[in-house]
């Protein structure tokens, strides 16, 4: 479970990072974009883990990495160039 946790939490770390790393411009600020990367890894491990039990660590930390990438994805801003107009407008 210890080896779970930390890999989970690790993996959404980098997750995290590497997103705001090569997404600058479409997140918003590290100090939000890295806590909810490892948060959503923790999330989903627990999840994971909950739902099948114990001894499928591949399986657990694919979960993680899917809802870590899942809540990072919420924090995304349209691109700057893609404006769509309104259809009252």
């Amino acid at each position: 479970m210890l080896l779970e946790t930390l890999g989970s939490a690790m993996l959404g770390l980098a997750l995290a990072w590497a997103a705001a790393y090569r997404l600058p411009h479409r997140l918003p600020s590290r100090t939000l974009v890295l806590p909810t990367g490892v948060a959503g890894a923790l999330f989903g491990a627990f999840l994971t883990h909950t739902a099948l039990g114990a001894g499928h660590l591949l399986v657990i930390l694919l979960g993680a990495v899917a809802v870590s990438t899942a809540s990072l994805s919420l924090l995304l801003r349209p691109a700057e160039g893609f404006r769509r107009r309104s259809a009252t407008a």
